[in-house]
């Protein structure tokens, strides 16, 4: 019985991990969410094939297992992405620069975060000290009444 209870536990850790790692790239989707779940969403504008802060930001913090059950729990994640060496879909890169202009974004990485009804709770940027210090940075954010 108490393998049995320890082999569920890890399917859904594992399950919960899986599902953090799964940005949603459709700003309508994230939006119905974060609705439907109660989340608020948190929007990553980046340049994940050439902006290093971008790239230090995921690999510090997005690909760190603390953030990814932290997020399955608390976060619906969207990822808007502005690559160089890769072609995004039409659509997607229309979608991504209304959303860049729309929230006014002049740099990357550039952390944008919504409440659940979609009206806009703070921005943060790369913040050094790994998923904990990030956190508690997003939290003076989502946790503003």
């Amino acid at each position: 019985m108490k393998r049995l209870f320890l082999t569920l536990a890890s399917i859904l850790t594992l399950g919960t991990l899986a599902s953090a790692d799964e940005w949603l790239t459709d700003y309508t989707k994230a939006l119905d969410q974060a609705k439907t779940q109660n989340k608020p969403v948190l929007i990553d504008f980046t340049g994940s094939d050439w902006c290093g802060w971008c790239m230090k930001l995921d690999r510090e913090v997005f690909s760190v297992a603390q953030f990814k059950s932290y997020a399955a729990q608390k976060l619906v994640l969207l990822k808007i992405d502005f690559p160089r060496r890769k072609a995004l879909p039409a659509a997607e890169k229309q979608q991504n620069d209304k959303l860049a202009t729309q929230y006014g974004i002049q740099g990357y990485p550039t952390i944008v975060v919504l409440k659940p009804d979609g009206t806009k709770a703070g921005e943060l940027g790369y913040t050094p000290g790994g998923p904990q210090a990030f956190i508690s940075e997003l939290e003076k954010i989502t946790l503003k009444k």
